[in-house]
């Protein structure tokens, strides 16, 4: 089945028609506040319903105005994100208020407690396209070392996080990025976030030219007050110049779009009803989770190699509530296709089309997704071509997804090459910062963070391949195929103790768990290059998308996790809930029996989000019900590693210290050796 027919099937399904009562926007006094109404829909326009559009500016009628949350009447007397925070800066107090707490994440940054009850701010960075030039890379690794805890966590978002700032040293640290390349201007906070793109630098024109429209994309949706530059450098602005394409669908108001007197021509005194997400890429390359995206937009090419549009998803999302039905992850599903000269009036009118009718009463359902599950695709197309000003053209056929990681190395089509290296967890620390800093410093690489969490070095001369490799394996930074699969797809978010939010842990756990799956794998007769996605969350919030995962564990109480299972190794069909509140010490008993069965049911080449989709959980639930055991050992070969008992004592208790068995142990020590004698001859 072709990609864009799934893609319609997955979006039909998780369009759940739930009840949830619409919300009809925040009506300003019945007059358009825009500079001029909205023209007539094209001729044969299907629509049956009103045209008028409803204002986000102040309401003049608050006694008539519908229930808004607290935070928008933070984000409307805030003077575009300025008020309070602004003063509460100022202030000696180690933490910032409740209206300063919500303004300041539209800057980039969340304030925390941490364990020992310190305010501390999480502070993230917005790089679009995962772009991190030389000169960025080398402040935020000082940065880290002087205001933070020590490390660089990479995010599911190609973005930076510190985290462990103190309050007095927040100017400091966001100027000094600002002054470097940098920004965390919309990181956070209700507004378009940081925009995904293939990581991979490749000199290829249909992945330069997807990675300039996701620049764009950013820069378009990027605020405009000045409030970041006032507060953080002063009102310098340190800025480049904007493409004139940019400033042109910015501008442009022919469609009622824009605020023309205020500050923001976008994004008006209220900014958007939640957090939204972008992502573009090519045909094929759905390294960036496309589908879960508020917008996925996909670059369409000639049979030469000529950008010629794009293919444009909504809806897709990935926060929910546990056992609150009403919220629940969704994928995508296809709006239509626009030439490329369009696509950024395009993206500007979806926007709007949230922005006047996204919830803003209650934000558990204020994401775009929910807005589309209420209306339909039908009725949300057509409101976006007011503003858009066109009808979308039919969705072009695509291939099917992969899913591509860039680990190892590659050529970039200039001459130069690029590396893909392999972070657990994106916790980049230790002895692997330190040498990440000495490579990149002494060959002064650009860097690129890709949406699964691990790191790129860019533009690598062929003669630094051999230098390069070895220090990086000594480093414990090895070629992919010297990691175990499991590693290689396996994502989890930071949770306890950096996440206020983390009701148990991820980050931290997953490391236990990936060991504790590969036993099982060993215990049932799986082979070692069997894999499955597996994702790990502390809450149910999907910073680290476990709802597409093969094998999502989702936090669900202390040590915890509800547990989802049926995604696909390409990440286009969403997990369902599969139980409830199982006990981190139990999760082998309901792994032994999925597994065991996956590997002597399955269909060939079968994956094992398929194999569950296609059992079925009643069998599923049947199997672990019933488990006993797989009897006798599966195992289909068994290495005898140690000769003798004294060397096998020596090993059990150095990995008895790593929570690992002494043939893991023994095995890790194997690869890395071998990794390591290969990198030096250049391999």
């Amino acid at each position: 089945m072709a990609a864009s027919a799934a893609a319609a099937g997955i979006g039909a399904g998780a369009d759940r028609r739930v009840q949830i009562r619409e919300f009809r926007g925040l009506r300003s006094s019945g007059l358009i506040p825009f500079g001029r109404p909205l023209p007539a829909l094209p001729i044969g326009s299907s629509s049956g319903f009103s045209s008028v559009i409803r204002a986000v500016s102040t309401p003049t009628k608050p006694d008539t105005a519908v229930k808004r949350s607290k935070v928008e009447l933070f984000k409307e007397q805030s003077n575009f994100l300025r008020f309070p925070l602004n003063e509460e800066l100022l202030s000696e107090a180690p933490n910032i208020n409740e209206a300063a707490t919500q303004l300041i994440k539209f800057h980039g940054s969340y304030q925390q407690t941490n364990r020992i009850g310190t305010n501390v701010f999480m502070l993230r960075t917005k790089n679009p396209c995962g772009k991190v030039p030389n000169k960025l890379y080398l402040v935020m690794d000082d940065l880290a070392d002087e205001f933070g805890i020590g490390t660089l966590r990479l995010t599911t978002r190609q973005t930076f996080q510190l985290h462990g700032i103190l309050k007095k040293d927040l100017k400091t640290v966001m100027s000094t990025i600002i002054k470097n390349m940098g920004s965390t201007l919309g990181a956070c906070g209700d507004l378009n976030r940081n925009v995904l793109a293939p990581a991979a630098p490749y000199a290829k024109k249909e992945y330069v030219f997807a990675q300039e429209t996701a620049e764009n994309i950013a820069t378009l949706l990027t605020p405009q007050s000045g409030a970041y530059y006032d507060l953080w450098v002063d009102g310098e602005k340190v800025m480049s110049a904007e493409p004139p394409e940019v400033v042109k669908a910015r501008n442009d108001n022919s469609h009622g779009t824009n605020f023309p007197d205020l500050p923001e021509p976008i994004y008006g005194t209220q900014f958007l009803p939640r957090k939204f997400k972008i992502a573009v890429t090519v045909p094929k390359d759905n390294s960036v989770d496309i589908l879960t995206n508020d917008i996925g937009v996909v670059l369409v090419s000639d049979n030469d190699g000529e950008p010629q549009g794009f293919n444009i998803y909504v809806g897709g999302g990935m926060g929910r509530t546990h056992r609150v039905e009403t919220t629940f992850p969704r994928l995508g599903e296809p709006l239509g296709y626009v030439p490329k000269a369009d696509i950024l009036f395009a993206i500007k009118a979806i926007v709007v089309t949230q922005r006047e009718n996204g919830r803003r009463d209650d934000r558990k359902y204020s994401r775009m997704k929910y807005l589309i599950s209420a209306w339909g695709i039908e009725k949300f197309r057509s409101v976006v071509e007011q503003y858009y000003g066109k009808k979308f053209e039919p969705f072009r056929e695509l291939p099917e997804w992969e899913f591509k990681s860039y680990l190892g190395w590659h050529e970039q089509g200039n001459g130069a090459m690029f590396c893909g290296l392999s972070v657990d967890n994106g916790r980049i620390g230790g002895k692997m910062k330190k040498t990440l800093r000495e490579v990149i410093e002494k060959y002064n690489l650009n860097v690129r963070i890709t949406p699964n969490q691990n790191l790129i070095l860019c533009d690598i001369r062929c003669s630094w391949r051999r230098p390069i490799s070895i220090a990086l394996a000594q480093a414990g930074l090895l070629l992919p195929r010297y990691i175990d699969r499991l590693n290689l797809t396996a994502m989890a978010c930071p949770a306890l103790p950096l996440c206020p939010l983390a009701i148990t842990e991820a980050e931290r756990g997953i490391p236990d768990i990936l060991r504790r799956v590969r036993a099982v794998f060993d215990k049932v007769g799986l082979k070692y290059n069997d894999s499955v996605v597996i994702r790990v969350t502390g809450c149910p919030n999907g910073c680290a998308r476990p709802y597409m995962a093969e094998l999502g564990l989702v936090g669900d109480g202390p040590n915890s996790y509800q547990i989802w299972l049926g995604g696909t190794p390409n990440q286009t069909r969403l997990a369902k809930s599969f139980m409830n509140k199982v006990k981190v010490q139990d999760l082998e008993k309901v792994l032994e029996p999925l597994f065991y069965n996956w590997r002597i049911e399955r269909q060939r080449h079968e994956s094992f989000g398929d194999f569950t989709t296609r059992m079925g959980f009643d069998k599923l639930q049947e199997l672990v019900e019933k488990w006993e055991g797989p009897g006798e050992s599966s195992s289909r070969f068994n290495l005898k590693i140690f000769s003798d008992k004294q060397t096998y004592e020596a090993m059990a208790n150095l990995a008895k210290l790593q929570n690992k068995s002494a043939h893991q142990l023994a095995m890790e020590v194997i690869r890395n050796y071998v990794a390591a004698q290969q990198n030096g001859k250049g391999e």
